[in-house]
């Protein structure tokens, strides 16, 4: 039985879940570590002749974590077992047998088998995206600007879960990447203690419970935005046009019509929400719901409109040729083209454009959003305010599910809102991301209670001469490659 008990424990630890408590309940893991705990599972289960799907393992990991889980990959297929791995990490991609790249873009500018075959053969695939990337032809740039001192963000005595007492400056007006392994402390630094006294702060309120001695020299931030990527919403009424706004001037645009104004018809009449205008049998969701008394329920498309949303009369209003449900059909950047000359249309389809995102559809639900997605859409929907002079932006490790491609939109749009005076804290695991940063907070040395510490703080140079850190490792191993 003892045996049995440390063979688990060597899986979790492999997998690089070691730092969870045995007692820690499974409602609280994230998406990532109750996959790679369910992988540990099957480890120890000493199963053959199965075909294991895992979607995209490596999420949430550091990189020193990621070489144990490509370990643990490796020995389900040593056992005879099948690994079909969705995954944007190159080091992963690299280590593959058989590699399936798809694309050439995103939405409905992908749908291709663009190569098969070993990495090798991927390299030398013409139309790839990913290839330039794996070749080593394409890498992410740091843009040269000077951070001139603003001064700074002072966390003295932080002790929120596993922190030890730590102590950090978070510099105003730069870019700081906030790292270390998996459960280290970076997100009980940051979201569980920094944001909550901030917003505290700011609305006058109580400061949070979070155990903290101060948080000095914020005086200056006037806004705080953080970005994670849980799910937008489970409704398909809630999509890109709404969640961005994009829709009550779209509204606004078509009662303004000679046709609809003829017909007597308002701005609520062009809404999908609202009686009048929707499509009565679907109620405006443009899909009817088939219960299952034992599976999930399945939609399919309504037969009144045909998945359009609206009755026939609010369709014939026309602008350009286009009905209300033939614009809300545009991806956001046909939109953005064919609304150039309106700017509350147009300035949330840029920043929508501007986080990589121009490929969604207007009228996409936004309960098919993946987290990267969801996390980009709220980012848009904070850039439409544009204010940033004064705003603190943390985003918790933004690259998560993203191509390199889109890191490169990603990063070019952070680097930016630096540029125009913002604070950007990112917790991050990929060393190009972290390279980018002017500032690196390197949390450890290892995870729960071996990790609440500071490893070492300061630019790339300082951080790259640190001996101790798993992270500096990673990075330079990334910057000789």
């Amino acid at each position: 039985m003892l045996s049995e008990v440390l063979g688990r424990l060597d899986y979790l630890i492999e997998v690089g879940v070691g730092y969870l408590s045995l007692d820690r309940s499974a409602p609280t893991l994230s998406s990532g570590e109750g996959q790679r705990v369910r992988l540990a599972t099957q480890l120890g289960g000493a199963l053959s002749g199965v075909l294991y799907v895992l979607d995209e393992p490596s999420r949430g990991l550091h990189p020193k974590d990621r070489a144990r889980l490509r370990g643990a990959l490796r020995a389900l297929v040593a056992r005879g077992n099948s690994v079909l791995v969705v995954e944007h990490d190159l080091d992963t991609v690299r280590e593959a047998d058989h590699v399936i790249d798809l694309g050439p873009g995103a939405g409905v500018l992908g749908g291709e088998v663009l190569a098969t075959g070993a990495p090798a053969e991927l390299e030398r695939a013409p139309r790839s995206v990913t290839a330039p990337w794996l070749r080593r032809d394409r890498a992410l740039h740091r843009r040269a600007r000077s951070v001139a001192a603003q001064g700074s963000i002072s966390i003295r005595g932080a002790r929120a879960h596993n922190l030890r007492g730590v102590s950090v400056e978070i510099p105003l007006g730069a870019l700081t990447a906030v790292t270390g392994v998996s459960g280290s402390g970076k997100t009980s630094l940051i979201l569980g203690t920094l944001v909550p006294h901030l917003r505290a702060r700011l609305a006058a309120a109580p400061p949070p419970p979070a155990p903290v001695d101060t948080i000095t020299g914020a005086e200056r931030i006037q806004r705080v935005v953080a970005v994670d990527a849980l799910p937008l919403s489970r409704s398909a009424r809630s999509i890109p046009a709404t969640l961005l706004s994009v829709l009550d001037p779209l509204r606004e645009l078509f009662a303004s019509l000679p046709e609809a104004r003829a017909r007597g018809f308002r701005a609520s009449r062009f809404s999908f929400n609202a009686r009048g205008g929707r499509c009565e049998r679907c109620r405006g969701e443009g899909v009817t719901r088939v219960a299952m008394q034992f599976l999930a329920d399945v939609t399919l498309p309504c037969d009144a409109c045909g998945g359009r949303r609206y009755e026939p009369e609010t369709l014939a209003v026309t602008w350009r040729g286009m009905s209300i449900a033939d614009v809300l059909a545009l991806t956001v950047d046909d939109a953005l083209a064919q609304f150039e000359a309106h700017p509350k249309i147009r300035a949330p389809l840029r920043a929508l454009h501007d986080v990589g995102l121009g490929y969604l559809g207007l009228a996409q639900s936004a309960s098919t959003l993946s987290g990267g997605e969801a996390q980009r859409v709220r980012l848009a929907r904070e850039l439409v305010r544009r204010t940033t002079a004064d705003t603190l932006y943390v985003l918790d490790e933004p690259t998560a599910g993203l191509h390199r491609d889109d890191i490169e939109a990603l990063t070019d749009l952070l680097q930016t809102l630096v540029a125009e005076g913002a604070t950007v804290v990112v917790i991050e695991h990929d060393p190009a991301v972290i390279a980018l940063a002017d500032h690196i907070l390197d949390l450890g040395p290892g995870a729960g209670p071996e990790g609440g510490g500071i490893t070492v703080a300061g630019d790339l140079a300082t951080v790259l001469r640190c001996e101790s850190s798993a992270t500096a490792a990673a990075l330079r191993v990334h910057l000789s490659a």
